[in-house]
């Protein structure tokens, strides 16, 4: 096992892993474009990002994206800078914590729901990916146990009578030209089960069964391939997910149909050179961090009406340059922009700057003057090393506005626990319950960093 944080330290390239950045080039090549990869200018980068290769040191480094890869029989861990001490190896517990963590921010994120989250992670897991399987395989083998989504299709098929609509064509070159004058080529809908929903299930839980080495995996995933025997085995596509729509009475559907799409499109690869056991599930975790905070706000702090990437202003008059802060926050009558920064800060305590970037305050100047709003705060993430509770303050006089007076302020938030190791007695324990006191921590600092009192 070998563990890299972002950016942060290197390690030896063992001869099983000669030919993972060829393995890693198909990935990037074959990778969705979904909102995780449309970050920043990674989209028009051909050339994979997830990790570099030195080769006249024969090493690797870990880039912007955490998960997992197996590759070779070895696992590459790649995990969040914000846990990275240097000079210390984290155990196998503490890896367990760190993937614990991820879930627990995916579990707030807009564009992957993980309400199974509340489940407890049962037996022992020590790879991010199993957990993600176990949590898809126990989620959906519950759901299809009760109820199997059904819908109207259209199908063709020959019957004695007429139902629906005759296909003439058919009729006559496939029936009547071979005295089958009595079988009816009929097109019409059916309430099926071997619907396209069904189909996305059964192809996603037969690769993650061809991949996953955990035998409450296995088992949960045989069971849903059982409940689909009669539905048709054909490849899916993260687009086909990404289009379904339900009816209210299927919401419950909504769930499974996010994890595909989360498996099918999170740079997930289950073929490489015909091998299915080789396969790197990668998300940007700027990205993870953003929505994070803006899905925890909406959810936890109910006096903060936030809006998204809202994008209704322009830094030019000709409108070329649109500006989109993370957050425009409304509490009361009172209008904050928030930037959310995946960030290191306060990691060195002789910089006067903290490490707050002086291109980010120049960001944030422009979404105070554009936006019409005198506050704009900058939300940083707490990391293992150092954590400044206070809220840094600076003051911008603006002149050009009659001396109008802008607070820019800049704040880390507490979105990791002390202690990050897994303890196997805790391992029945829900989820979201292991995070109960950081959510709660978390709830008060950003109360605290707006300014708004403690019910």
């Amino acid at each position: 096992m070998i563990n890299l944080f972002e950016y942060q330290n290197k390690a030896e390239l063992p001869c099983e892993l000669e030919g993972l950045e060829d393995f890693l080039d198909e990935v990037w090549k074959k990778r969705d474009k979904s909102d995780f990869y449309l970050n920043g200018d990674s989209d028009r980068v051909e050339v994979q990002q997830f990790i570099q290769f030195l080769h006249r040191t024969r090493e690797i480094k870990s880039n912007k994206y955490v998960g997992v890869i197996h590759f070779g029989g070895r696992r590459v861990n790649l995990l969040p800078k914000i846990f990275y001490r240097p000079g210390v190896e984290p155990s196998e517990g503490e890896v367990q914590g760190m993937q614990q963590h991820i879930l627990w921010w995916l579990s707030y994120c807009r564009k992957i729901k993980f309400p199974s989250y509340q489940t407890a992670l049962g037996s022992l897991k020590s790879d991010f990916f199993e957990v993600l399987i176990y949590l898809f395989s126990k989620y959906t083998r519950e759901l299809l146990s009760s109820s199997i989504y059904q819908q109207y299709e259209e199908v063709s098929r020959e019957l004695p009578y007429i139902k629906g609509r005759l296909d003439t064509n058919a009729y006559v070159n496939e029936n009547i030209s071979r005295g089958r004058w009595h079988r009816l080529s009929c097109t019409y809908d059916a309430f099926v089960v071997d619907n396209r929903f069904n189909r996305i299930i059964k192809y996603v839980t037969s690769l993650l069964f061809t991949v996953t080495t955990s035998s409450e995996n296995k088992k949960y995933l045989r069971e849903i391939l059982f409940i689909l025997d009669e539905v048709s085995e054909v490849r899916a596509t993260a687009e086909e997910c990404a289009c379904l729509k339900f009816n209210p009475m299927f919401s419950e559907f909504e769930t499974v149909r996010d994890y595909c799409y989360l498996f099918l499109s999170s740079s997930v690869s289950f073929s490489y050179k015909n091998d299915l056991k080789l396969f790197a599930f990668l998300l940007p975790m700027e990205y993870v961090f953003e929505d994070f905070v803006f899905g925890f706000i909406e959810k936890e702090v109910k006096e903060v009406q936030a809006k998204a990437q809202v994008t209704s202003q322009y830094l030019d008059h000709g409108q070329a340059f649109a500006l989109r802060p993370d957050l425009l926050l409304q509490i009361g009558d009172r209008s904050v922009i928030a930037d959310t920064k995946y960030k290191i800060v306060y990691s060195d305590e002789k910089d006067p700057k903290k490490g707050v970037l002086q291109a980010d305050l120049y960001q944030m100047l422009a979404y105070a003057v554009r936006f019409n709003v005198d506050e704009v705060i900058l939300f940083y993430p707490k990391t293992i090393e150092g954590y400044q509770e206070k809220v840094a303050e600076l003051l911008i006089v603006d002149e050009l506005a009659g001396g109008r007076r802008i607070k820019v302020k800049a704040f880390q938030l507490p979105i990791i626990t002390e202690n990050l190791s897994f303890h196997e007695d805790r391992k029945d324990v829900a989820l979201s319950l292991l995070f109960d006191a950081v959510k709660d921590d978390l709830i008060s600092s950003i109360r605290k960093s707006l300014i708004i009192c403690d019910r």
